[in-house]
């Protein structure tokens, strides 16, 4: 099978695990103010209560320090337990306020009265039915981000412009699971209802013009478009759009 074909049915595969979530994790509920200091999460990017967790982040534009733990990972597990007495994730560490949550209800909840100042929105509260859609979600993604993979580790962490919801973000975001990279998510959700769709096909016709004075204005007016997932390596200066490059980059110089 071709790698163009592979890389095709993968993000097939994410687009369903998008939709069984219902496509929370897109568009931006309440742009909170960023910390100042940095959010960290303990993750596990296959797993349905961390992905909980990440589409709040995105819901209010929260950006976050991730440290990879996924099944078998030897390099953030042990920091997780030493912080907070088990190996159980999500784990959420705030520095700002000391707090350090475990489950996925009481970090969403924490995380829209701490910084959106509100309660949880309906969509993004806790439902009977939510985790067995969750598990079929990460099933048809061929669990991927899930199991660790040997792979050496950066000097420092890495930077990624994504948002949850984003099917392609989500394989880049899979396989730095896998390789236990530790990254900064960037999380550039959709401002308004018009952004949604594809950076190529979005609903509102015509030249694209991101939400004045927010993330997305920002990032477009450097990069002159607004796409996702775009990679940053202040390791070795790359930077990169598309999910393809950017897996066949990691994969180039972080396995060996």
């Amino acid at each position: 099978m071709s790698n163009a074909l592979t890389h095709n049915l993968s993000v097939l595969g994410s687009v369903a695990t998008s939709s069984f979530a219902g496509w929370r994790g897109c568009l931006v509920v309440k742009s909170a103010p960023q910390p100042e200091k940095a959010l960290i999460l303990y993750d596990i990017e296959a797993c349905p209560y961390c992905r909980k967790v990440r589409e709040a982040l995105t819901a209010l534009h929260l950006d976050a320090d991730i440290r990879p733990c996924p099944k078998g990972g030897r390099r953030f597990r042990s920091e997780a337990v030493d912080r907070g007495g088990k190996a159980q994730f999500p784990f959420l560490v705030d520095e700002n306020t000391g707090q350090m949550l475990y489950e996925s209800g009481d970090i969403v909840t924490y995380l829209f009265d701490q910084y959106g100042n509100r309660p949880v929105p309906k969509t993004y509260r806790s439902r009977v039915y939510q985790p067995a859609l969750g598990s079929v979600g990460s099933a048809v993604s061929g669990l991927r981000g899930l199991q660790a993979r040997q792979a050496l580790a950066p000097l420092q962490p890495l930077h990624l412009w994504s948002f949850e919801g984003s099917p392609f973000s989500r394989l880049v975001r899979e396989r730095l699971c896998e390789l236990e990279i530790p990254y900064t998510v960037h999380n550039l959700g959709k401002e308004h209802w018009t952004e949604m769709g594809p950076a190529t096909q979005r609903i509102k016709p015509g030249p694209y013009t991101p939400v004045p004075g927010g993330k997305r204005d920002a990032f477009y007016q450097v990069h002159k478009r607004v796409q996702v997932p775009y990679l940053e390596d202040p390791n070795t200066g790359e930077s990169l759009f598309e999910s393809a490059r950017i897996l066949a980059y990691l994969e180039r110089e972080y396995v060996k």
